[in-house]
């Protein structure tokens, strides 16, 4: 099965969207990451939940719409109960083991990326989860959707293997312990 990695940037106080999903308060830090061009080199697929392909359905701004900003031009996945018509996606229901599967064989043995704290969340809880990106972005928030929310449970054990800074951003790299 291909590595499980989810992707995200997060504000210095912990949220990957704003209030009302908003997305451009990470706009103005893109100077050139190589963290992110060399992650792009190595996706096969993406999986995302369908509450993140919906904030991005409706971003004013074409670059939210499609992952990476279009960058990327692999298989992706969307796991929902309900699937519009969408035909640049494949949207799968059921549980979570079974769509992560099915996007590792999309992904030729390269990563599949996890797009949203929920699908992110399911995939912790069913231990499926190897590794995580976040690109810190110095902005503080306040509201929103915050990176990891979980009520009860265990607490989930991170190993930084990798820190590296592009322009304001801050990029940490974290392999999920055990």
């Amino acid at each position: 099965m291909a590595k499980v990695l989810w992707h995200v940037t997060m504000s210095l106080d912990g949220f990957i969207a704003g209030p009302g999903d908003s997305m451009d308060w990470m706009l103005g830090y893109g100077e050139e990451n190589s963290e992110v061009d060399e992650l792009l080199k190595r996706i096969g697929a993406v999986l995302a939940g369908r509450h993140t392909y919906d904030v991005g359905a409706v971003q004013e701004r074409p670059e939210f719409r499609r992952p990476y900003g279009g960058a990327f031009s692999g298989p992706v996945f969307v796991l929902t109960h309900k699937a519009p018509n969408d035909p640049g996606v494949t949207f799968l229901s059921g549980d979570i083991r079974a769509a992560v599967e099915t996007a590792s064989k999309a992904a030729g043995g390269k990563y599949v990326v996890i797009f949203g704290a929920d699908v992110a969340r399911q995939c912790l809880d069913a231990h499926l989860l190897d590794d995580v990106a976040i690109h810190v972005v110095p902005v503080l928030l306040g509201d929103g959707v915050r990176l990891f929310s979980k009520a009860g449970g265990d607490p989930v054990h991170l190993e930084l293997s990798r820190v590296s800074q592009a322009g304001q951003v801050t990029n940490l790299r974290l392999g999920v312990v055990g």
